[in-house]
């Protein structure tokens, strides 16, 4: 049997990294796959580049790597100039860039042990688009039209998903750094396989948020992000998306003004964010 520990969309967030491999050493795993976006969101970007490196492990891209990789280059799309995330992002990796330019986008693992697992951020060919619990089968057979292997590991929606359509079987661990199901804790999957196939448990680990909102306060994030990061935050705390139904929101109630920090904090206070966000996200969907 091969034991493998997934540790998905890491985004920054040294505290909840260091939590869960503490948690994992109880489980004695063979390897340990990182299915992408393991910077920006949280503080610490440089520190965890620093951490999951020096441990070996087996590391794509996610679209967050392509925040770094492509905001100044022709490669970025026109909307992205709004963006206030990318300018810290890349001060804080700077000395990473190359080697993060040179990560592979997807992997497949070749056991002997197991079946062959596809691993990809969003699906196979797309770092951008999720498949969630609820992505209709005929959607995921489009998706998932060219892949042989039977298993596929995801990342990129923070969902925790373990389902099968027709002949794969696709797992998601959801997230290590910035969980948004409602659950203040760090996910992974420790994922078994053998002759039979892959079988994946869910792991939740507790870890210290006040040492991540101490650095964002260290580093004057909200004053250098701007109303993007006071929202961020807000993610954080109440582990529920708050950027994207903010700016849903605000778009929606307030056709062509800029989201300001009052707009958001009108959100806050008083809008009820469920609408305004895809159905996977929304409070008491996904148990």
């Amino acid at each position: 049997m091969t034991r493998l520990a997934v540790l998905s969309d890491i985004h920054g967030n040294l505290p909840a990294l260091e939590a869960v491999m503490v948690d994992m050493q109880a489980f004695q795993v063979d390897h340990v796959v990182v299915p992408g976006d393991i910077v920006n969101w949280g503080p610490f970007n440089r520190e965890v580049m620093e951490l999951v490196t020096a441990q070996r492990w087996s590391m794509i891209r996610g679209n967050n790597e392509f925040y770094l990789l492509d905001y100044l280059s022709p490669r970025a799309p026109e909307h992205w100039k709004e963006f206030t995330l990318p300018p810290w992002l890349h001060e804080q990796l700077k000395d990473w860039f190359n080697f993060i330019a040179g990560m592979p986008d997807e992997l497949q693992f070749r056991f002997p042990d197991a079946p062959p697992v596809r691993v990809a951020h969003g699906y196979p060919g797309n770092p951008w688009e999720a498949i969630f619990p609820d992505t209709p089968d005929d959607r995921v057979r489009e998706m998932l039209h060219s892949v042989e292997e039977s298993t596929i590991i995801t990342a990129h929606s923070h969902i925790i998903m373990d389902r099968v359509v027709d002949s794969w079987h696709i797992l998601n661990a959801g997230s290590v750094g910035v969980p948004l199901d409602g659950i203040r804790s760090a996910s992974y999957m420790i994922v078994d396989g053998d002759s039979s196939g892959w079988q994946a448990t869910l792991r939740r680990v507790a870890f210290d948020y006040e040492r991540v909102y101490a650095e964002f306060e260290r580093q004057k994030f909200v004053e250098r992000v701007g109303v993007t990061g006071h929202l961020l935050i807000e993610e954080y705390k109440t582990a529920r998306l708050r950027v994207h139904p903010c700016q849903v929101w605000c778009r929606e109630t307030y056709p062509g003004e800029v989201l300001t920090f009052a707009r958001a904090e009108e959100f806050l206070r008083s809008v009820d964010p469920n609408p305004y966000m895809p159905p996977a996200y929304r409070v008491n969907h996904h148990t």
